[in-house]
């Protein structure tokens, strides 16, 4: 078969793959459990004053 010649087969394999749907993955949420801290070492007024300059420029 030359490049680019049309493979019915190849055609049907390929709309089978991509209309059926993969179900068999663990549909469980999983549970976390801990704590998150998160500290971007800036106030809000900081934030605030960068965010004014960066938008002035």
């Amino acid at each position: 078969m030359s490049m680019g010649a049309y493979d019915d087969d190849e055609h049907e394999r390929r709309e089978k793959k991509s209309t059926t749907v993969d179900t068999d993955f663990d549909d469980d949420r999983s549970e976390y459990r801990g704590t998150l801290e998160f500290d971007s070492g800036e106030s809000a007024e900081d934030l605030l004053d960068q965010f004014r300059r960066i938008k002035s420029s």
